[in-house]
């Protein structure tokens, strides 16, 4: 991707507003906009924040190749003079962020742009992209983990992907929510990460029979031996065989370390408990079963139930697409503008028929707030930049869909931490993303932060989000000004 110009990854009408501002406005205006989102992806409790290193990646090689300004020109609706402007074209704004890894809720701002009104125009529909991917899967992924109990979950979703790029980006975001390796070798290159793998049904069916199979490969790989049984019969040939080499390798000597079996069809939790008996009869107790085959949180969470002997999952297709809830829903909006003459910002709010579509507006910044006994998360509190809280004194805070609901935090029971952090100062990047595996520790640290009722599958507690007592009134005057405007 950093090798790549996706400086025209936008929707067309960025440039005929960015022209519309060239012809019309004060092309350096100072703007704020926020990406945020309204609703948790997968009817769950929290997001998981994953893209950053892209979108940063995306910023550092913005600008208009000659090849990009020809090919506008082509389109007939750019003016030559906004085209001129163009070839000079950077990015020279601030952003701020929440790290990726991090656990987040709805309406808190997950990237703040700040920068002259083109510039913030332009990069609209790449920060959208990338961060709607990557969180969508790195969230999945978290909860597919979640199900496993501390199994190891290995993503094997390249082949079903929505395209490489897909594939490859996923992977990394599996890798941030939980998953312990992926199949896919260029994003272990890539992003320096495990890679995974045990052989195909082709294997097995290419040699005279299953033994054969079972014996050449671990002749090949006696360090990381998984069989896959199921392809004739699981029962009766497949673990039978799979013993019998496993048999003669500890007689041959060869350390029994990383091996163990596959399960790829059939009823997996009656499977894994015949195959776990007939594994320890046999004298391999530590044998793994692992198990693929259209695998996703409910299903691992109903196998768990039911007692299955399962230990490791391939989890492929309802991963990487995130198949049951496809997209993650994330919106830019505009939140202030710079005054021309003094340079403060001037709030401004979206109205909409749909009350959760009203925008909170201001240069606003996020204060997680927790529980100093337990250390879980109690609640995150939007604010307006400058604000500053003491937590030696009590800390009040107030639904702000229903104001009446009030919870009086007194000193010490709680400590406060802003999450949004400086990325981009004057164009310049000023942040260094971790390595994936860096950020996958990250994120288990946040997510044990969550209280389990946050975290379970089903019908989730959901953490409060509030506003400020200064942002609250300031939503509040702009709202009555709107609806007021005689």
């Amino acid at each position: 991707m950093g090798k790549q110009n996706l400086t025209l990854m936008t929707d067309l009408y960025e440039l005929t507003m960015m022209q519309g501002y060239f012809k019309n406005k004060d092309r350096n205006e100072t703007v704020i906009f926020d990406a945020f989102y309204r609703s948790n992806p997968m009817n769950s409790g929290y997001a998981i924040c994953a893209g950053l290193e892209q979108v940063i990646e995306y910023i550092n090689h913005l600008h208009f190749s000659e090849e990009d300004i020809d090919y506008l020109r082509g389109l007939g609706i750019f003016e030559e003079n906004f085209l001129d402007y163009l070839k000079d074209f950077h990015f020279s704004g601030d952003i701020y962020a929440i790290p990726e890894g991090s656990v987040m809720f709805p309406r808190e701002p997950m990237i703040k742009v700040i920068a002259p009104i083109m510039e913030a125009q332009l990069v609209e529909t790449a920060i959208l992209n990338i961060i709607n991917h990557q969180s969508l899967i790195a969230t999945k992924t978290s909860r597919v983990c979640y199900a496993a109990r501390g199994d190891g979950i290995m993503e094997f979703g390249l082949r079903r992907a929505q395209g490489p790029d897909a594939g490859t980006y996923g992977a990394r975001a599996a890798m941030i929510g939980g998953c312990v390796g992926t199949s896919n070798v260029l994003a272990g290159r890539l992003f320096d990460v495990p890679v995974m793998g045990t052989h195909a049904h082709s294997w097995i069916m290419s040699f005279p029979d299953e033994y054969t199979a079972f014996k050449t490969y671990a002749d090949m790989y006696p360090s990381a031996c998984t069989l896959l049984v199921d392809t004739y019969d699981t029962l009766k040939s497949g673990i039978p065989n799979a013993i019998r080499v496993f048999k003669e390798m500890r007689a041959q000597g060869i350390p029994l370390t990383r091996y163990g079996i596959r399960l790829d069809s059939g009823d997996l939790a009656y499977l894994s408990k015949k195959a776990r008996k007939m594994l320890d009869e046999a004298g391999f107790p530590d044998a793994v079963i692992a198990a693929s085959n259209d695998l996703d949180e409910s299903l691992i969470d109903s196998l768990k139930v039911q007692g299955c002997k399962i230990t490791s999952w391939g989890v492929g297709t309802h991963l990487i697409t995130s198949k049951d809830w496809p997209s993650f829903g994330g919106v830019y909006k505009l939140a202030a503008i710079a005054d021309s003459s003094t340079g403060e910002f001037i709030p401004k709010i979206k109205l909409s028929e749909n009350s959760e579509k009203v925008t909170n507006p201001g240069n606003k910044t996020v204060y997680r707030i927790y529980d100093t006994k337990t250390g879980k998360l109690r609640a995150d509190l939007i604010c307006l930049v400058g604000e500053t809280f003491d937590e030696a004194s009590p800390l009040v805070l107030f639904d702000p869909n229903e104001p009446w609901k009030k919870t009086k935090l007194l000193p010490g029971e709680y400590r406060m931490r802003e999450m949004m952090i400086p990325v981009f100062q004057k164009g310049v990047c000023v942040y260094q993303s971790p390595k994936v595996m860096e950020i996958r520790s990250y994120c288990a640290q946040e997510l044990d932060t969550l209280w389990d009722e946050t975290r379970r599958l089903v019908n989730p507690h959901n953490v409060h989000v509030d506003l400020s007592q200064n942002l609250y009134d300031m939503k509040i005057g702009l709202l009555n000004q709107m609806s007021n405007p005689g």
